[in-house]
C-alpha cells in the first residue's frame, strides 16, 4: 500500500528503531509509547486486518510475540506487560495495517486500560458459545 505508513519503514523509506527483523515480520521502538521500551510487531505483507493473515503467519506472528515480549521485559525491567491490537477502526485502529504492541508496564506508570463490564442475559452465553464454535 503506498500510502501506509508501516509498508513505507518495511521498504526502508522511513526510519524505523528495529529490535527484530526476519522473512515476514519486523518489530520496532513505537515512536510515542505507552511507557519506553514500547514495541510494535508488524507483518512485511499489508494486511489491514488480524483475520486477512494467512494462518501460518499467524502462528509466527503469535510465537514472535511470546519472544519479543520476554526481550522487552528483561530490557526494561518491567513489572508487566500490555499486547495490544486494534483491529478495525471500531476497535480504535488508526494504522491501518495488523500491529501488535507490546507495552511494558510498572506499579508507578499512569497508563490504565479500563472498560465497562457487560452481562449476558440468561442463555445468551450459551448462544454466542455456540456461534463462535460454529465457525472455529
Amino acid at each position: 500500500m503506498p500510502d501506509c505508513i508501516f509498508c513505507k519503514i518495511v521498504k526502508g523509506d522511513i526510519p524505523a528503531a528495529k529490535v527484530y527483523e526476519g522473512s515476514k515480520f519486523i518489530a520496532f521502538l513505537d515512536i510515542s509509547p505507552a511507557n519506553k521500551g514500547h514495541v510494535l510487531i508488524i507483518p512485511k505483507e499489508h494486511y489491514e486486518r488480524l483475520e486477512e493473515m494467512p494462518n501460518p503467519d499467524g502462528k509466527e506472528f503469535g510465537e514472535l510475540q511470546v519472544k519479543i515480549a520476554k526481550a522487552v521485559m528483561k530490557a526494561t525491567n518491567a513489572e508487566g506487560f500490555n499486547l495490544l491490537l486494534n483491529n478495525g477502526k471500531a476497535a480504535g485502529q488508526e494504522v491501518m495495517h495488523a500491529h501488535m504492541h507490546i507495552q511494558p508496564r510498572f506499579g508507578t506508570d499512569d497508563f490504565h486500560y479500563k472498560w465497562t463490564h457487560k452481562k449476558y442475559e440468561e442463555g445468551e452465553m450459551k448462544q454466542f458459545q455456540e456461534k463462535i464454535r460454529k465457525f472455529i
